[in-house]
């Protein structure tokens, strides 16, 4: 499968599954090694470098930039191998918090 083939399927399911969500395709030719897609939704973010299987090469910088953005939100390498996992994690980061209650005085 061509990355951009499996890159419009993963930008459908994700609109799927978070409806009203942002999605931006970023340029890697402004920032070599930032990831392929930013998600909004609500205030929160992600970042999805897409690839189109596990054993796909990296570009220079691709590495640091998902630790990088790991650690200010969430980031990570998406192939079809592990769509579920990373799935999963963008649902337990996208969906509500509760918040915390205040005891009434």
């Amino acid at each position: 499968m061509r990355e951009s083939t499996y890159q419009s399927y993963l930008i459908g399911t994700l609109k799927e599954m978070f409806p009203g969500c942002v999605i931006l395709k970023n340029d890697s030719g402004y920032l070599q090694g930032i990831p392929d897609l930013t998600i909004f939704v609500g205030n929160r973010w992600a970042l999805l470098e897409v690839k189109p299987s596990e054993d796909a090469a990296e570009q220079p910088n691709q590495r640091y930039y998902v630790e990088l953005l790991d650690e200010m939100s969430y980031a990570a390498f998406i192939f079809p191998e592990n769509e579920e996992e990373v799935l999963h994690d963008l649902q337990q980061i996208f969906s509500p918090r509760r918040q915390a209650r205040v005891p009434k005085s």
